[in-house]
C-alpha cells in the first residue's frame, strides 16, 4: 500500500486507550480514530441482545463516516459478546478483539494460583470458562468481578479524585494463599484496569504479575496489517483523533489526558 492504514479503536469509554497506546507504538504512521461510546458506558450494565444492537448501530455510523481499514474492539465485554456479529456484518474489514489473557498468566505462574480481574459479566461468561479449561486447567483460578473499577478508572482519567480504599477493596479478592503458596499472577480482563495498574501495584498486599493483553493485541494488529499489504511503517506520525458518541465536548482535563496519548478531540 502507498498510503497509511486507518485504524478505528473502539471502547465503551477510555479503557481502550491502553490498547491504543500499544498499537501506536508499532504503527506510529497510521491514521487513527479512537471512539469512546460514552453515551453507552458502562457496557457491563447492558443485557446481551441490547448491547449487540447498540454496538452494531454505533459501528455502522463509524464505518460509514471513517472507512477504516481495521477495527480494534478494545473492550473485553464487547469482544466476547458482539465481535461475531461484527465480523458477519462487515466481512471485508478485519476486527481485532480483546480477550482475557488467561493463557500467558497460566504459563507464567509458578504458584499455579492466578486470578482473573474483570467486570462481573466477563468473569461469568462461558467464553472465560472455556479459556480457563483450555489453558489453565492445571491452575487454581479465582474469578473476581468488579462492578466499580471501570468507573474509578474513568473518574481518574477525568481528573477526579479516587480513594485508595475503594481501589484496594476491589482488588483484595484477587489475593489468595493456599498451602504455603499465594497468587502470583492477575489477569487484567478489562481494558480500563491497566489505567489503574500503578495504584494496583502500590496497594497490593504482595507483588504479582499484572497481565495486560494490550501488547499482544498490538502485535496482532501489526501482523494483520502486513497481511493486507500495509508493510511499510510510514515515517512520522499519522493523524489521531478521539470522538465521543454523546457528542459532548471534552473539558480541559480530558483534552489534556487525550493529548498525552497523542489524540486530538473532535
Amino acid at each position: 500500500m502507498t498510503r497509511p492504514p486507518k485504524i478505528l479503536v473502539f471502547d465503551s469509554g477510555l479503557g481502550g486507550l491502553t490498547v491504543f497506546a500499544e498499537v501506536i507504538k508499532l504503527r506510529p504512521g497510521a491514521d487513527y480514530v479512537y471512539c469512546a461510546d460514552d453515551a453507552g458506558f458502562p457496557y457491563g450494565d447492558w443485557k446481551e441482545p441490547e448491547l449487540v444492537e447498540r454496538v452494531v448501530q454505533v459501528m455502522e455510523k463509524l464505518i460509514a463516516e471513517h472507512a477504516p481499514d481495521m477495527v480494534v474492539i478494545a473492550c473485553n465485554t464487547a469482544s466476547t459478546i458482539v465481535l461475531p456479529f461484527l465480523r458477519v456484518h462487515w466481512p471485508q474489514i478485519p476486527f481485532v478483539g480483546t480477550v482475557p489473557a488467561i493463557k500467558p498468566a497460566a504459563e507464567r505462574s509458578r504458584s499455579h494460583l492466578i486470578s482473573v480481574l474483570g467486570t462481573p459479566g466477563t468473569v461469568k461468561r462461558d467464553y472465560t470458562q472455556n479459556l480457563i479449561a483450555q489453558f489453565a486447567a492445571h491452575c487454581r483460578v479465582t474469578l473476581v468481578g468488579s462492578a466499580a473499577l471501570a468507573r474509578l478508572a474513568e473518574a481518574q482519567m477525568h481528573g477526579q479524585g479516587v480513594c485508595d480504599e475503594d481501589i484496594a477493596a476491589e482488588i483484595a479478592p484477587c489475593f489468595k494463599q493456599e498451602n504455603g503458596a499465594r497468587t502470583d499472577a492477575v489477569v487484567l480482563a478489562c481494558t480500563h484496569y491497566p489505567l489503574l495498574v500503578e495504584d494496583f501495584r502500590r496497594l497490593a498486599p504482595w507483588p504479582v504479575d499484572w497481565i495486560d493483553p494490550a501488547p499482544a493485541i498490538a502485535r496482532r494488529v501489526d501482523q494483520l496489517l502486513r497481511e493486507r499489504g500495509f508493510e511499510e511503517a510510514f515515517a512520522g506520525t499519522g493523524q489521531a483523533r478521539a470522538v465521543f458518541t454523546s457528542g459532548a465536548r471534552p473539558d480541559a482535563q480530558l483534552r489534556a489526558t487525550l493529548s498525552r496519548y497523542g489524540l486530538v478531540a473532535g
